[in-house]
């Protein structure tokens, strides 16, 4: 059935997203049309598709589906759009509000300086909570890939749960770092069953980071918010950053800020409408 939707464009440091008011819109969506409409020649082009729907339990409902059509459980610089979009379209009043998402509530707030700020909960680092294979937890696992493609990899990576699953590496140099080679392996490693999101951070000092994200069911994206939170974490945990921190990825820069323990993470960075439309769904 053919479906003519309104939509906006939109971006958080370059990671871009199709946002749609699923409100005062009814449709439904097959995986072959996302992938569709995610096509950068093709369709609308976007890393994401963003759903904005009722809640029961908070002010509105999100879902998040990856450019393959799978649909995931959390998203930070979706989380940032998202409160810019219920403004911007007269959704809501409110600068600040809680959001449910498939791994809880998140409550994004947008600040008098034109930037987002969300807290993105706590992280999660027991190993079936991310969900990863392992006997219990610990700051850093050795992960091993097997492949034609690559020689056999012995990795050091920190697992852990942003509401979404996050394998970080510390790299030399990510502009030089295998990216794309190597996160397609992560990804799809065994160890975790949900697929993970593979990050590849530098540490430029104890409050600065760069950072690549090889995102599961997107590839590389110019920015990651959970993987920015991820990443964070990480360092703190062993030791080589402290909050807050500033994380420069391909798209921007983000902020994130965490204490530690069971305190939530913090994240601040921007969030941009890039157009609106309409779209002819088939």
């Amino acid at each position: 059935m053919q479906m003519n939707l309104n939509f906006t464009k939109m971006h958080g440091a370059g990671n871009d997203f199709m946002v749609i008011d699923a409100i005062n819109q009814s449709f439904t969506f097959t995986t072959q049309q996302i992938q569709t409409l995610a096509h950068r020649q093709f369709g609308v082009g976007f890393d994401q598709l963003l759903l904005v729907e009722t809640s029961k339990i908070a002010d509105f409902k999100y879902r998040i589906f990856n450019a393959d059509g799978s649909e995931v459980s959390q998203c930070g610089n979706g989380a940032r759009c998202f409160v810019r979009f219920v403004l911007e379209q007269g959704l809501t009043s409110r600068h600040e509000i809680s959001v449910e998402t498939a791994s809880g509530i998140i409550s994004p707030k947008l600040e008098k300086n034109g930037l987002v700020t969300v807290n993105m909960g706590a992280p999660r680092f027991v190993p079936s909570e991310i969900p990863f294979v392992a006997d219990a937890i610990a700051t850093s696992y050795s992960l091993d890939l097997y492949s034609q493609d690559l020689a056999n990899q012995h990795l050091t990576i920190a697992a852990l749960s942003m509401g979404n699953p996050h394998a970080v590496q510390i790299v030399d140099d990510v502009d030089t770092a295998p990216v794309v080679a190597l996160g397609s392996q992560i990804e799809l490693h065994p160890r975790f069953p949900e697929r993970v999101n593979a990050g590849f951070m530098q540490i430029i000092d104890a409050h600065h980071i760069k950072l690549r994200v090889f995102e599961r069911g997107s590839g590389e994206t110019l920015a990651c918010g959970t993987g920015a939170c991820a990443a964070v974490v990480a360092g703190i945990q062993l030791g080589k950053l402290q909050s807050p921190v500033k994380v420069s990825v391909r798209g921007g820069e983000l902020h994130i800020a965490w204490p530690g323990g069971d305190s939530p993470v913090m994240m601040t960075g921007p969030a941009v409408t890039v157009f609106t439309g309409t779209v002819t769904v088939l």
